[in-house]
């Protein structure tokens, strides 16, 4: 009887259901950030207000409102990383139907076969891992990564799996960094990249894969790296590391990252 005056519709149940998934997609995206803290403590000041509002405690709710009013902008401050990120997870999950689309990627008309360059991307990272030779491959998406190919060796090449290598080689001036390919391009080399946020990364891994992560956290680019300790070829999509993968899972992975 207590509840009977409470009327839960459709609507309602839906309304819990996003606000729900909305607050475990923000959890997926800051989790192992230092922003994990801070959003914690906002929320928990969120509830205080809310709490306080519901006793009629003018003053301090007054007062907590102006800080909640407030901090709406100190949060775009704060998060601008972790929101950015977000829009670029968002856009890259819901993007245009291929037939739409107006960017250009790495695809052909069939969209599970492998493209001439993911092909070469592919040769000569099996034999820099089989050569145990260190490689950072950023390949762009919708970001165009103007500001990291600045910070690098312009080149402007067709890709191709003896470039690749040759930029590579541990004696080559061009081997230290990040090589950036944009719309099937070899654009810079020796580029620098974003270390990565994530606190939780295991301390096992060295600046490749940290700078990996940092730039696939921050921009929409997939990144293929290439221990030179121990020949293992990993990728990094959205943040996240998928490691110890042979020649032919990177390039079933590449393909359906990239078309």
């Amino acid at each position: 009887m207590l509840l009977s005056f409470i009327h839960i519709s459709l609507l309602d149940l839906l309304d819990i259901f996003l606000v729900a998934l909305l607050l475990f997609q923000l959890y997926r995206l800051i989790k192992g950030t230092i922003a994990i803290n801070i959003f914690v403590g906002i929320f928990a000041v969120y509830l205080f207000w809310l709490l306080v509002k519901a006793m009629h405690m003018e003053l301090l709710s007054s007062i907590l409102g102006q800080f909640i009013g407030v901090g709406v902008i100190a949060l775009i401050i704060v998060f601008q990383q972790e929101i950015r990120r977000f829009l670029l997870i968002l856009g890259g999950k819901y993007r245009l139907p291929h037939w739409l689309s107006l960017s250009t990627r790495f695809s052909t008309d069939l969209p599970e076969t492998a493209s001439s360059e993911i092909i070469s991307i592919v040769k000569a990272c099996e034999s820099m891992s089989a050569s145990r030779t260190g490689a950072l491959i950023v390949i762009a998406r919708k970001s165009e990564l103007d500001q990291v190919l600045e910070t690098g060796d312009e080149i402007n090449a067709d890709i191709s799996s003896r470039l690749i290598e040759a930029i590579f080689f541990k004696n080559s001036p061009l081997h230290d960094g990040a090589m950036i390919i944009v719309h099937k391009r070899i654009k810079a080399a020796r580029c620098q990249l974003p270390t990565a946020e994530n606190i939780y990364l295991s301390a096992k891994y060295g600046m490749r894969h940290r700078a990996a992560v940092g730039i696939t956290e921050k921009a929409d680019a997939v990144v293929v790296i290439v221990s030179e300790e121990t020949g293992e070829i990993s990728l990094s999509v959205d943040g996240q590391l998928s490691k110890r993968l042979s020649a032919g899972e990177l390039q079933s992975k590449l393909v359906e990252e990239l078309k």
